[in-house]
Parts: C-alpha cells; structure tokens; sequence
C-alpha cells in the first residue's frame, strides 16, 4: 500500500511539474507574440505617419511650383505661335512670287533675317520695352525675365508667342522695298522696328499702356502689328523711290509682272493657316468651357472674313478689269484677315463678313491709289493690305462690336476710341519710319545702284541665285 502510494504521489509531482513547465513555456511565447505584434503595428503607425506628411510635404510644393500655370493653357499658346511662326514661309513666298526671279533670293533671305534679328533683339530689349513698367515706354529687361511673372503660361511661352509677332510687324516692310534695297541697310532698319519702333506703341496697348486704359480694342493686331508694318513700308517705299522702269516719261504707271503667282497663291494659303494661330492664340488660354467658346468663335469670324475678302476681290476686280484677277483675290483674302484681326473676338459672323467685304474691295482702290496717284512703288501691295486695311479694320470693330459699337447701340464713343489709337500708331509708325529711313540714307544710301537693280540683287547681293 505505501509503495502504491508513493508511486502514485511521485507520478503526480512530475505531472504537475510538467503542466507548469507547459503553461509557462505558452505564456512567455503569447507574451512574446504580443511584443512581436505591438512592435509592428508601432512601426507601421510610424510609417503611415511618415508618408502622410511627405504627401502633404509634395502636394504643397507642387501647388507652389505649379500655379498659376495652365498646362492646357501653355499648350496652347504654344501651338498658336507655332501657327504664327508658319506665316513667315507665307510671308517669303507671296514677295517672292508677285517679284522677279533675279531677286528670289534676296528676297528669302530678307525673311530669314528679320525673324533671326527679330527674336534676338525682342528677347533683349523689346520684351521689357513692351511689357515692362514704364509709361511712354517699360523699362528695357536686358534678357532677363524676371519683371515678368508667370500667369496662366510661363513667362518663356509668353515671350516666345509675342515674339513672333514682332517678327510678322518687320517682315511687312520688306515686301513694299522689294527689288532695290540694300541687303545691309534692311538689317539696319529691321533693328530698329523690332527693338524699338513696334515695343514701344505695343507698350501704349497690350503692355497695359494709356491707349489700353482709355479701352482701345485690338484684340490681335489690326493696329498694333500690321498697319505698324504697313505705315512703315509706306514712308520706305517713298523714300526708297519706285523701281528701273515702273513709271514711264508720261509718268504713267507699268506693271511689272511677279515671276510665280503659284508660289504666291501658295503662300497666301499658308498665312491664312498661320492666321488661325494669330487671332484665335491672342486668347491666350484655352481651358474650361467659357475660353473654348471664345476661340471657336474667333476662328469663325476670322474665316469669315478672309473669304469676304477674297469675294469682294474676285467681283470687283472683274468688274473694274474685265476679268478676275489672281494677284488681286490673293490680296483681297489677307485683306479680309488683316481687317478682321482687331475685333475678331467682339464682332458676329455677320459683322466679319461685312468688314471682308469691304476691306477686300478698298484695297483695290487703295493700290490703285498708291500706286498711279501717290506714285508710290509697291510690289506686292503691303501698304494697301496692312497699312490701309489694318486701320480700316479697327476702325470698323467700332462700328460692328456686338457689345458698344455704333450699329448695336454703343454710339460714337468706342469708334471713337478706335480711330484715336488708330492715328496715333499710325502717326508714331509713319514718323519713326521716316526719321530711320532718311538717316539711313543719308548715312550709307538705302538704294541698290541702277546697274545691280536691273541685273539683280541675287548674285550681288548675296552671290547666288534661287534659279540656275
């Protein structure tokens, strides 16, 4: 019995021992697991803690960086002046096409340096001339652009887009002085017109300058870029004298037929391509539901009106000539466009087709004019489509705006508006342009000799021809 016993009880000791052992190997694991499990969701709190405030951390940089600018916007814009930029070949063809084959390349290379001392010169100076504080002129930004802040695109897009703007008022010029202008003294001249003459009248308008606070409308540069060019190309046109042959003895008037209409056609397309980026990009923006409006119906007025144009030249030229004329039409649709550009935004379809109609018919009068009255030698009629039309045309954005013009109810005080910035742009170009031109040619001659004229600014000028 009492080893029964004693078996039993020492059986019993080394159970229990057992279970104790057990149960407090279980417990120091489940302890171990809960320090396991505490620690990781110590660390994850850590780690989500961490990625908020780097999230919140990028997020307010990005709206720092970023805003004010548009991506759409900027996109945009940048494509506008693209579009604009095109206008130069266009620019290059039609004065190529309405002159003589022996100054083709004079004339391409004319082009292709007023747009390379263009953007040099307006990213030096004229940018800030234009855009800068000041009130006769801004201050000169000396290449930099830190004056300027950002808005809706980057500054760059800005500059790049009012750039070649500058560059389409320079190039105006040299199609009125065709075949008779020395290679350097148009060099001379274009400096002048892209870092001085179109900022500072820009500055009175679009850089926020008294013509702008009195309210003159021009939306995309009737005004400030094409009858700048085309009061500009008057006075050198005067001054320069008409070309070897123009005029007879009687004082009479000879044509003097372009080499290649079908370039000139082809150019005329090309700038009324361009012109969907000029009038339609001076919106500047394109994003949301109110812009987009805007543009598609900027590009429907301006449409409108360069086909206007080309109507009323095709009838009147047949009337007035007894047949319908090519070179004319071709003029008749960068009439239309050229008047069109000042109140592309503010006027109805209606109102753009009638400013096409009657810009493409005073142009023909207008040339004619110029031409046998003034005597003045034009080859390929800037004066009469940029000068006369691009005044006309802001002019009759008075007339025709839906919002203060005089047909709607506005009476005379926006056509008023209208005709004083007008006159006075006009006034500033044709003087500026005087004053250069006569120093000029005072200084070294703006004229080609008669012997270089009649044989060909070409190969001396430039020591090749565009046709072998």
């Amino acid at each position: 019995m009492d080893r029964i016993f004693k078996y039993i009880t020492t059986r019993a000791f080394w159970i229990g021992v057992m279970v104790m052992l057990f149960v407090g190997s279980v417990s120091a694991q489940g302890d171990a697991v809960a320090d396991s499990v505490a620690e990781k969701a110590d660390t994850m709190v850590t780690a989500a803690d961490t990625a908020m405030v780097a999230v919140a951390e990028t997020v307010a940089a990005t709206e720092e960086s970023s805003s004010p600018i548009n991506s759409l916007d900027t996109v945009w814009v940048l494509l506008a002046a693209m579009l604009v930029f095109w206008m130069q070949p266009g620019f290059a063809l039609v004065e190529a096409g309405f002159t003589r084959t022996k100054n083709t390349a004079n004339i391409l290379m004319k082009n292709f340096i007023d747009f390379i001392l263009g953007t040099l010169l307006f990213w030096f100076i004229g940018f800030g001339i234009m855009f800068g504080v000041g009130d006769f002129m801004g201050m000169p930004n000396f290449f930099s652009l830190d004056f300027y802040g950002d808005t809706n695109v980057p500054k760059e897009g800005f500059l790049i887009f009012q750039t070649v703007f500058c560059a389409t008022a320079a190039t105006i010029v040299s199609g009125a002085m065709a075949e008779r202008t020395k290679f350097s003294m148009y060099i001379v001249y274009s400096l002048f017109i892209t870092g001085l003459v179109y900022p500072i009248s820009g500055h009175w308008t679009w850089g926020g300058g008294w013509l702008s606070e009195l309210g003159f409308h021009d939306f995309a540069g009737s005004t400030i870029v094409h009858s700048v060019g085309g009061w500009i190309a008057l006075v050198g046109a005067a001054i320069l004298g008409p070309r070897v042959g123009k005029y007879g003895k009687d004082g009479k008037s000879r044509a003097i037929p372009g080499h290649n209409l079908t370039i000139a056609a082809l150019g005329v397309f090309i700038l009324w391509l361009g012109w969907f980026g000029f009038n339609p990009g001076s919106q500047l923006a394109a994003d949301g539901a109110e812009n987009a409006i805007a543009i598609s119906h900027v590009f429907l007025t301006t449409n409108i009106a360069a086909v206007a144009g080309g109507f009323a030249a095709v009838f009147v030229s047949w009337i007035k000539y007894g047949k319908p004329s090519l070179s004319l039409t071709l003029n008749g649709i960068l009439a239309g466009l050229v008047g069109i550009t000042a109140g592309c935004d503010v006027v109805g379809a209606g109102g753009a087709a009638l400013i096409g109609l009657i810009c493409g018919t005073v142009m023909i009068f207008s040339v004619e004019f110029i031409d046998k009255v003034l005597k003045i030698d034009d080859p390929v009629g800037a004066s009469s489509v940029h000068g006369v039309c691009g005044c006309l045309g802001t002019l009759l954005t008075g007339v025709f705006a839906v919002d203060g013009g005089l047909l709607y109810g506005g009476g005379f005080s926006m056509l008023g508006i209208q005709a004083l910035g007008a006159l006075t742009i006009g006034v500033w170009a044709a003087a500026c342009g005087f004053i250069i031109f006569k120093v000029v040619d005072k200084v070294h001659g703006l004229r080609v000799p008669a012997r270089i004229e009649e044989e060909g600014l070409d190969v001396y000028e430039h020591g090749e021809s565009a046709y072998n």
